[in-house]
């Protein structure tokens, strides 16, 4: 199967780490002309730069938090300044702050609801608007692809991450709900949903064997994911090969959501 993502360009919110920087560099490797985006990060995201540029890629680096509408424009912008049009919105900016409910304050509940919800509305908007003006175009059937990176815990209940939870169960509906929307207009929007991924967010729970072994009882398949699990299914869902695929929500996970303590009939 091929993919035919070259020349296309993508915007990855929140690409300096982890799933985004993976997902960068995945869709690099697909000929897809990248913005890698931080918040703080600088030299983290420069480094991923280096890394789609010494694989013979092209990338550029944009300083924006998506949680502030004048930075998205500012980031939507630049993209449109360095490369003149825009295919691809990884929506993938995320935090957590994390604490149990009847601790946690209004600032962390805000944070991560401006961030990880008002963040991916933000950022979908701005690329809806470009690609509802670029219509369809040479580089596809759709005239742009929204991928919002939510979480298993967009349905998995997550006691002491209530804001989180919350969050990404929002993302789910906003995905939908553009979906909806938008695909009259040849926009596809969808989800990717990860479970255990191995990154730094979630380093406490890997990084020892004893609570890698604990974490692993919620993984059927039996492996903690790589970003790079992550990323494969984010440049599929950008390809042509999912054309028919819109307001779809896929589970990259190892099994979590099929709940394993029911495996022995709970």
């Amino acid at each position: 199967m091929e993919l035919n993502l070259k020349g296309q360009v993508a915007i990855i919110t929140g690409s300096s780490t982890g799933i985004g920087a993976a997902c960068a560099k995945g869709l690099a490797e697909e000929g897809v002309k990248v913005v890698i985006n931080y918040r703080s990060s600088a030299e983290e995201a420069e480094a991923v730069q280096r890394h789609i540029k010494g694989n013979g890629g092209e990338a550029i680096v944009v300083q924006a938090d998506v949680s502030k509408e004048a930075d998205v424009e500012r980031l939507v912008q630049a993209c449109l300044d360095e490369y003149g049009h825009l295919d691809i919105m990884v929506a993938n900016a995320g935090l957590q702050q994390d604490a149990a409910f009847t601790e946690m304050s209004l600032e962390q509940w805000n944070t991560v609801m401006d961030v990880n919800l008002t963040g991916q509305f933000l950022v979908c908007r701005a690329a809806a608007r470009i690609f509802r003006k670029q219509g369809v175009h040479s580089h596809g059937r759709a005239a742009g692809k929204i991928i919002c990176m939510s979480s298993v815990h967009d349905e998995i209940p997550w006691a002491g991450h209530v804001n989180y939870a919350t969050a990404k169960g929002g993302v789910k509906m906003l995905m939908e709900s553009m979906a909806q929307e938008l695909a009259p207009d040849k926009i596809r929007i969808n989800s990717v949903s990860p479970g255990a991924i191995k990154t730094d967010i979630n380093k406490d729970a890997w990084e020892n064997p004893e609570d890698l072994k604990q974490l692993l009882t919620l993984v059927p398949y039996g492996r903690i994911g790589e970003g790079t699990d992550v990323a494969n299914v984010v440049a599929f869902l950008c390809s042509d090969a999912a054309d028919y695929v819109t307001g779809a929500t896929l589970y990259v996970d190892g099994g979590m959501m099929l709940f394993p303590g029911f495996a022995d009939n709970g």
